[in-house]
């Protein structure tokens, strides 16, 4: 059985969660909060990031979202995440980078900061003008992400890979933290209502934070 030290809001962490009930590993979930990791944590992971995964079994610890990831791809056949021809492989680790990175930076860690590390840790008031940025930025990402599905069933083509994921896990924490609005995104709105019917997703839909609540709208599946 793994262990995924995880945090509810850790969009990284939602990735891992996600590819492994696809890929049906079985695991146990451990919370840790980032502001708050412990020694042992830190013993597990140098950088203090979450996800991190445990097999005591194999005596195996595994750090770093896409090290977790491309590590069951190579050691699980069920649900290939990154397969196709070399090419479609190259472009779903690119999307997964562009939502890992750009999306995350521009989007989810600033709704992060303002919405709750201020909140639960800084005892601070967001700042408005960092948040009207973030959900701007959001728009931009939100076109992008339009273009793609009306070009391809699946984010990174035919079948739903890693990309899909990837971007779903940050979408979600916005869409909690209240980031996105909709409007006008009606192709991406779309994908991301058929992906939160799936059953790896709607854990993730029924966890809430003890302070922080989301919109209403957060969990409607055509939401």
């Amino acid at each position: 059985m793994w262990l995924l030290y995880q945090f509810p809001l850790c969009p990284f962490s939602r990735k891992i969660r996600l590819l492994m009930s696809e890929k049906n590993i079985p695991y146990e979930l451990r919370r840790e909060d980032p502001w708050a990791a412990t020694d042992l944590f830190f013993n597990l992971n140098p950088a203090g990031r979450t996800p991190v995964v445990v097999n005591e079994q194999k005596s195996l610890v595994l750090a770093d979202s896409r090290a977790i990831a491309e590590y069951f791809e190579e050691t699980v056949d069920h649900a290939p995440m990154i397969n196709g021809t070399a090419a479609q492989r190259a472009e779903i680790r690119r999307l997964v980078a562009l939502f890992d990175e750009n999306f995350y930076a521009d989007v989810t860690a600033p709704l992060l900061s303002e919405r709750m590390k201020k909140r639960l840790v800084l005892r601070q008031p967001p700042d408005s003008r960092v948040l009207r940025e973030a959900m701007k930025l959001a728009h931009g990402h939100l076109d992008y992400l339009d273009w793609l599905i009306d070009n391809r069933p699946w984010v990174a083509g035919s079948t739903m890979s890693m990309a899909d994921l990837a971007a779903a896990a940050q979408i979600s924490v916005a869409d909690y933290l209240g980031g996105i609005d909709w409007a006008g995104h009606e192709q991406s709105r779309g994908w991301y209502a058929v992906f939160k019917s799936r059953p790896s997703f709607r854990p993730l839909l029924a966890e809430r934070m003890d302070v922080i609540k989301p919109p209403p709208h957060y969990a409607l599946l055509d939401g």
